[in-house]
């Protein structure tokens, strides 16, 4: 049995920001076993699985992100939607557009400090969509 939803997220700033609760939200009746797969439908943003609990992790990988990739290089000739748009789209490859979970016991097999993240690349991303596909 497949079953499939959009979630459309709120605007969120430039960074890290830990999604996992608005998806449990949505996903309601999730089967014994199987698996989800969550795609973001934007080019310029991307999701990732990391620590759900410190705070700083997210600042450390925006400070990392941005030092490897920064603005205003003058070698990026995709440059016409503004400063931040050429990094997002390469961030954005780099981090990727899905995450697949497990599901176990009618749940997300999340480790105990493991949350989904979005990751905002745009200074002005706006509201973002989710399409989440379920396998049991």
């Amino acid at each position: 049995m497949i079953k499939q939803i959009e979630i459309e997220l709120p605007e969120y700033p430039k960074g890290f920001h830990l999604i996992t609760p608005i998806i449990k939200s949505h996903i309601n009746g999730l089967p014994e076993k199987g698996l989800i797969n969550i795609l973001i439908k934007h080019t310029s943003a991307g999701l990732t699985i990391n620590e759900n609990a410190d705070p700083s992790v997210r600042n450390d990988l925006e400070s990392f992100i941005n030092k490897l990739v920064p603005e205003n290089e003058s070698f990026y000739t995709h440059i016409f939607e503004g400063a931040d748009d050429m990094p997002a789209h390469i961030k954005s490859s780099i981090f990727g557009a899905s995450v697949t979970i497990p599901i176990s016991n009618y749940k997300l097999n999340l480790g105990i400090w493991q949350g989904i993240y979005l990751c905002e690349f745009r200074n002005h991303g706006g509201a973002r969509k989710l399409f989440v596909t379920i396998f049991s």
